[in-house]
């Protein structure tokens, strides 16, 4: 299921509106005279600062292209160096052949980019200002997936770092699992650190925000889904279930793992079969080898 797919609410919801950096405008400190004059030179005003962002910043190569070329993504404005727009071409080409309205790039100097973004933030050279992907619900997720007799998805118990979400939607993308469901509360906010670390899985896997997860797992089950928690104490191993059907993988937060009602409402636990030293794996990590099961099983 590609984010051009789903039929979504068409909302634009202003809660996942962030800015750079925790920064409430995007905005480049002044610069020196000489680069001052260089960005004249390159056709902005001596002084000016760019206007305040207007929704999500998103950086990187595979981030940034995956949201070009989205139908569904409004794009506001491309910050990019010289060398980060021409690795952007391909992108650039192929949102014109497909008739998609997409703004001039700003050339900038790599240090204007660094400054908008957090410390160590890999840019390659470009920065988009653009608008959330439109909403979509957990009762659009069932209805598209009603006529579907093998879809997985994955539901995550209150897991709060980015870099794991955005982690697990590129294994989600990778494995092809329809969705990742999270809770509206304790769950990472879509930033441009979840989609980097998705590097561009969050345009092609929906992420579906509810505001009770139990409550999301009854009406996946009504839906035809078997919902598998993963957590140590399961009594066999995933390898030993049969995933063919509509299956939603449900993983907890690290440390504290599934909530008991969430446990609760799981048609079964299972795990993974790790040991030795290191009895456990990182959530990211556990999803990925839990979609690799899935997938192997069903060939």
């Amino acid at each position: 299921m590609t984010r051009s797919k789903h039929p979504g609410s068409g909302r634009q919801s202003d809660k996942h509106t962030v800015h750079a950096a925790g920064n409430p405008r995007l905005a480049v400190p002044r610069q020196d005279q000489a680069e001052e004059g260089a960005r004249t030179r390159r056709g902005g005003q001596k002084g000016n600062r760019p206007p305040p962002a207007r929704g999500v910043i998103l950086y990187g190569l595979h981030p940034v292209a995956a949201a070009w070329t989205n139908p569904e993504r409004r794009i506001h404005r491309l910050l990019a160096t010289e060398s980060g727009r021409a690795a952007l071409e391909p992108a650039i080409a192929a949102a014109r052949a497909q008739g998609l309205q997409r703004p001039e790039a700003s050339v900038v100097d790599r240090t204007e980019l660094d400054r908008m973004l957090p410390a160590g933030a890999v840019h390659q050279g470009m920065v988009i200002d653009t608008s959330p992907l439109p909403e979509l619900g957990i009762e659009d997720l069932c209805n598209e997936l009603a006529d579907e007799t093998s879809a997985v998805i994955v539901a995550l118990d209150q897991v709060t770092d980015p870099h794991n979400v955005g982690a697990i939607l590129r294994s989600a993308a990778a494995f092809g699992a329809r969705a990742v469901v999270v809770t509206e509360r304790h769950a990472p906010e879509t930033t441009g650190v979840l989609a980097k670390s998705a590097s561009g899985a969050l345009e092609a896997v929906p992420l579906v925000r509810v505001t009770n997860l139990a409550r999301a797992l009854t009406d996946l089950q009504q839906n035809g889904f078997w919902a598998v928690g993963l957590a140590e104490s399961g009594a066999s191993t995933l390898a030993k279930l049969d995933l063919t059907g509509k299956t939603v993988l449900v993983m907890g937060a690290e440390g504290s793992g599934l909530r008991r009602l969430t446990m609760d409402r799981c048609d079964t636990i299972a795990r993974l079969p790790t040991g030795g030293p290191v009895g456990s794996l990182n959530v990211s990590n556990a999803a990925a080898v839990a979609l690799y099961e899935v997938a192997r099983l069903r060939e």
